[in-house]
């Protein structure tokens, strides 16, 4: 049960910033439900009937709720400002230089995730729907240079730790959701469309990728999973995804 209450590991960069807009925005919520419920429980006994038997049609001349109300407003306020919106700004307009970070494909369809990583070239080869297939679900076109070392897998994302990781995020059919509660990400992904989102993973573990958009009859079975890896390990299975690349080829 306490494993349940506690929240998931903080494991990238921008994560505890996450946590306290969370935080705050869960006190802010406390706030109003403790106080919001006294004001409910203290008008239902102070407006009984048998406390006013005959009904006042002036109602309460104060402005306390009014004031209240005001208060909340502001408090709300500063944190869309000072918290929110920097923090979106640093997602957003802060991104990395694709030179200086490990960047991947992620293509989601009903019901895997499918992750297309750049060879030792450092580049996408190319992909054409008419290829895809069962053997070839992003359909990469091998006959294209860049495309000969790409690598490819199924429900499986790997990164190293302390460096930048951006993910361009499409989807094959209907609207996922890709979410990395650890990393703090979850990012829709949309037909037609490839949207990018970073973060720089700073723990090492194994953890689940998760769907997080009802996308149809099999949406429990959108499971995938990725481990954050330090550096030697990823080029390590870097190198062996490499080797067996080139044995099937």
């Amino acid at each position: 049960m306490r494993e349940f209450l506690e929240i998931p590991i903080a494991a990238s960069a921008h994560a505890g910033q996450i946590d306290q807009m969370t935080e705050l925005t869960h006190w802010l919520m406390a706030f109003l439900f403790v106080g919001w419920g006294s004001f409910f429980i203290y008008t239902l006994i102070r407006f009984r009937s048998g406390a006013n038997p005959k009904a006042s049609y002036e109602g309460v001349k104060s402005h306390f709720a009014s004031y209240i109300e005001w208060a909340v407003a502001g408090i709300e306020l500063v944190l869309i400002v000072v918290f929110a919106i920097p923090a979106w700004a640093a997602r957003v307009d802060a991104f990395p230089q694709e030179s200086q970070a490990t960047v991947i494909r992620v293509v989601a369809e009903q019901f895997a995730w499918n992750v297309h990583y750049p060879g030792a070239d450092g580049q996408f080869g190319r992909a054409r729907p008419d290829l895809m297939s069962a053997d070839n679900p992003l359909g990469i076109d091998r006959t294209d240079p860049a495309a000969k070392d790409d690598i490819t897998t199924i429900n499986q994302l790997n990164f190293p730790i302390n460096k930048p990781v951006i993910v361009h995020l499409s989807s094959k059919d209907v609207i996922h959701s890709f979410s990395l509660i650890q990393m703090r990400v979850k990012q829709d992904s949309i037909p037609g469309e490839s949207i990018p989102l970073w973060f720089t993973p700073t723990v090492t573990g194994d953890w689940e990728i998760n769907c997080s958009q009802l996308c149809g009859l099999g949406h429990y079975r959108m499971r995938g999973f990725y481990s954050s890896k330090t550096q030697e390990a990823y080029d390590t299975w870097m190198k062996e995804q490499v080797a067996e690349l080139a044995a099937a080829q």
